[in-house]
């Protein structure tokens, strides 16, 4: 008998199957998994007459993780029908032993997702470990699949369309708490042995268990697809999906299809649907540039691979913030949150209350929802001290730097701060665009000065770039590491240089938008194609936010620096119009009221309207995947760049990076593997057709050419 599943059978003829696949920290759906679920199967249906009941559990810290993505990630098309054949195989498992005839209980003691939540489903009850570390749901769709277990049919039986929708298509996570009251499960457990306890009992009390949908006369709930008010949910749902998807992410729409199409037909008819919208997006591009990014690359970086290697793990205990702006008060915000004391600084005390302020907002609202309690918000509160006196940082082992893109202002803060804080504090700058080897000259020891540059808003935005200046230290940049992984932010590690990677990159996509409005191309056309490519936004609307003004000042503060160096800036076409812009039109963007956008004080911004008579020109307009290519194209070969400078050291930071940082299109799994998918040698020639028509901006890289050569994907 196998491992992999634990098969005992008790004094009260009730068998426990506890899951513990050998050499893994997590039980998955592997080939292991199969055989074991199909010995478990057999030998329960031979012993049936003699079994009272049956509880699902684990051995280890999860109850079950999901699919195994390494496996995945490899079938292709070629595989399709074997690949079918053994999802249907699978899905026949848990149908086996829901229909055995015996109660069958879930006793989930830790996080069930995907696959793990699929298993639950098969249940007839559920009863959950009431602990914040368990979490339900079928997050299959942020890796661009669908619940390819049954998930689909079974929470469409189990809560109707409507209500199993955002669980499907969103991926929706909840606690135990939460998850009884939207009817997932049935029961709470205080630990372990209580939830066994209650297993026996539900067991005992119920010995004809039936799922709902096996019980005759049993219906949908809220309805099918044909009865009135879901069609009129259904007339509309398809549009507003595609509104938030664009086309760009397959499995939200395979999820409505499989889900819609599921409720009209009976249970195994339903199952062979979802099988087949599974396989379809397995062996689909999408799904495997999203898993290999959102997983692979993504847990490669959570686990340390960017940082030195064999130096202690660093806890910072208390940080002095610069600037209570936006950014400072971000800090401020997510420091605390991780427990870490908090001073933050401003010109005046005013300033850095109102900096403060900006958490007690946050938290405020979250006391409103239920999600945290008055203390616990005071407590928070607590940590963040405003102040408008240096001496106030003494005690810090990190202080962060977050004032005005200006060189001379940063120096100056920076070098009282760093004398009033511990001797061996870090000294970072969350600056966007300025090296890092220039402002560190600021301070006396060179070697514990480093970048940490922030995206805003900070409490959202999920990344941190960390920039190594020529003379930062390793212990430097693994206290840095430390400190992003402490406030729970994906740290990524580039070298030093103009921009870094983030803003670099950046800048190529808000000018190139910017450079097509000039050439006359239609500015709804530019931010269309933008959203279409799957960027969140487009490239003038995003140029607002930023301001057109803060865009000339870097610009000026970078002609300066190179100008000091002897080199001169290249020409980019899209500065003309931020001139115009700015200069003659006093349209700075959304901050100032006026941009490339109107912004009403009631209702929603629109283009305004003139740059149809200032910009645009009919015979200009050149096709809409050239607009789309451009956006994408051009951050591509700026990322190309980054990494053959040695700005960017992996794969796995440049595609993070480029998502999590800028917004760069989430399905093609990042801007190295936009390339790779596309086909590198297909990429090489349309990025020199690009160039023939555009500009030289467009030509490929050396490295790019020398990976194409050698079909050698990044």
């Amino acid at each position: 008998m196998t491992d992999a599943i634990r098969y005992e059978k008790g004094q009260d003829a009730i068998v426990v199957l506890t899951m513990d696949m050998p050499g893994q920290s997590a039980n998955t759906m592997n080939a292991v998994y199969r055989e074991a679920m199909a010995q478990i199967v057999e030998r329960l249906e031979a012993e049936k007459e003699s079994i009272a009941g049956v509880i699902v559990t684990s051995a280890k810290k999860t109850f079950f993780a999901g699919g195994d993505l390494g496996e995945l990630i490899k079938v292709t098309q070629a595989d399709a029908q074997s690949f079918y054949a053994m999802i249907l195989k699978l899905k026949g498992q848990l149908r086996r032993l829901e229909t055995l005839g015996k109660p069958v209980v879930a006793a989930i003691n830790g996080a069930a997702l995907g696959g793990g939540w699929e298993i639950a489903l098969a249940c007839h009850h559920r009863i959950a470990l009431n602990e914040s570390h368990v979490q339900l749901g079928l997050p299959e769709v942020t890796l661009g699949l669908l619940p390819g277990g049954g998930g689909v049919v079974r929470m469409v039986r189990l809560l109707g369309l409507e209500k199993a929708l955002p669980y499907l298509a969103e991926g929706k996570k909840v606690r135990p708490d939460a998850a009884l009251k939207a009817g997932l499960i049935h029961e709470l457990a205080a630990s372990r042995e209580d939830m066994l306890a209650k297993a026996r009992a539900w067991i005992a009390a119920n010995p004809a268990a039936k799922q709902p949908w096996d019980v005759p006369g049993y219906k949908i709930p809220g309805g099918t697809p044909s009865s009135p008010n879901v069609a009129q949910m259904l007339a509309i749902a398809p549009s507003v999906l595609r509104d938030k998807t664009k086309g760009c992410f397959p499995a939200p729409e395979k999820i409505l299809c499989a889900a819609v199409e599921g409720a009209q037909v009976d249970f195994d008819t339903a199952q062979i649907i979802e099988a087949r919208y599974f396989t379809e997006l397995t062996t689909g591009q999408v799904a495997k540039n999203m898993i290999g990014t959102f997983w692979f690359q993504l847990n490669q970086i959570n686990a340390g691979g960017s940082r030195p290697q064999g130096l202690p793990t660093y806890q910072t205990k208390k940080v002095g913030v610069l600037g209570a702006g936006m950014m400072g008060a971000g800090i401020a915000y997510v420091s605390a949150a991780a427990g870490i004391e908090v001073v933050l600084k401003d010109v005046s005390l005013e300033a850095a209350q109102k900096g403060k302020r900006y958490s007690a907002t946050l938290l405020d609202k979250k006391v409103s929802k239920g999600h945290m309690s008055v203390e616990q918000r005071d407590a928070f509160l607590a940590l963040i001290t405003p102040s408008e006196r240096e001496a106030d940082f003494a005690g810090c082992d990190l202080i962060i730097e977050a004032v005005f893109e200006d060189r001379e202002l940063k120096g100056k803060v920076t070098a009282a701060a760093a004398a009033a804080a511990l001797v061996d504090a870090l000294i970072a700058s969350n600056t966007s665009t300025l090296p890092i080897t220039g402002l560190a000259t600021a301070v006396q020891q060179q070697d514990r000065f480093i970048g940490l540059h922030f995206f805003s808003p900070v409490d959202k935005m999920p990344l941190v770039e960390i920039i190594k200046g020529a003379q930062t230290s390793d212990e430097s940049l693994a206290r840095g590491f430390d400190y992003v992984m402490q406030i729970k932010k994906t740290p990524i590690v580039v070298n030093d240089s103009r921009g870094f990677f983030t803003s670099r990159v950046f800048g190529t996509f808000t000018n190139e938008g910017i450079a097509m409005l000039g050439e006359g191309v239609s500015a709804a056309l530019i931010e269309n194609e933008a959203r279409k490519a799957g960027m969140p936004v487009g490239p003038l609307a995003i140029s607002d936010e930023v301001s057109m003004s803060l865009m000339q000042h870097i610009r000026q503060q970078t002609l300066k620096d190179l100008a000091a160096e002897g080199k001169a800036m290249p020409e980019h076409p899209a500065f003309a119009v931020i001139e115009m812009m700015v200069g003659e039109y006093k349209r700075p963007g959304k901050a100032a009221g006026a941009g490339f956008y109107e912004y009403p004080g009631a209702g929603k911004k629109y283009l305004w309207p003139e740059l149809k008579t200032r910009f645009e020109q009919p015979e200009a307009q050149i096709a809409a995947q050239d607009v789309r290519d451009r956006l994408l194209f051009i951050q591509a070969i700026e990322t190309v760049r980054c990494l053959e400078e040695g700005v960017l050291t992996s794969v796995a930071d440049a595609n993070i990076g480029s998502i999590f940082g800028i917004g760069f299109a989430a399905w093609t799994g990042g801007a190295l593997q936009f390339i790779n998918q596309y086909g590198l040698q297909d990429f090489v020639a349309r990025a020199q057709y690009l160039a023939e028509q555009y500009g030289e901006r467009f030509q490929p890289p050396a490295l790019l050419l020398d990976h194409a050569a050698g079909n050698r994907p990044f």
